[in-house]
């Protein structure tokens, strides 16, 4: 089965009161499937994009899967959101992010984050954000995990549920998996 690939969008570009056009901010979320290997030629393929800004949120399990070094946008995770914040007049940098993003693309989503996010739990900065995400704003996720996690029924219930809070699933793919398995 060949990959899904979307079609380039056309971002519309954001006014200020100068009359000056901004670029359109997507945040992408990046959680500890294995797929989080692609991370750095995902950002490389949407700074592709006119008028695309990008940042990233990640897991610490994320992390495990890339190298840091290889992301050239600005790269958030959990000691960010402790760090800036010490008392009542600081910024809230989960409710920043928020305000900053035009969509959020959470890509991979795994199985962990994938309940998390259906049951409501906001225990790190990536599910902070979504927690708070507003959803008049276009959330999408890409699911990723082993197919024998894909076909649990609880998988279904919980796309089910996040796409009932209005977010956008961008299927899953057929191919080899990393552990050997085919399927998706």
């Amino acid at each position: 089965m060949e990959p899904f690939s979307l079609p380039e969008p056309e971002f519309p570009a954001k006014k200020s009161s100068s009359a000056l056009q901004e670029k359109y901010h997507v945040l992408v979320g990046v959680t500890g499937s294995v797929a989080a290997l692609k991370l750095p030629l995902l950002v490389a393929e949407l700074l592709k994009i006119s008028g695309l800004e990008v940042k990233v949120v990640t897991t610490e399990r994320a992390k495990h899967f890339y190298k840091t070094q290889e992301i050239p946008v600005t790269l958030y995770s959990d000691e960010d959101e402790w760090r800036l914040w010490n008392g009542r007049s600081d910024p809230v940098l989960h409710i920043e992010l928020r305000r900053w993003a035009d969509l959020m693309l959470v890509a991979p989503l795994d199985a962990n984050t994938l309940a998390k996010l259906a049951n409501g739990i906001c225990d790190n900065l990536l599910t902070c954000v979504i927690r708070a995400w507003d959803l008049s704003k276009p959330l999408l996720f890409c699911p990723a995990m082993n197919t024998a996690m894909w076909e649990h029924p609880l998988t279904a219930q919980q796309v089910e549920q996040l796409k009932g809070f209005g977010y956008t699933e961008i299927p899953c793919v057929v191919k080899k998996l990393v552990c050997g398995d085919e399927g998706q």
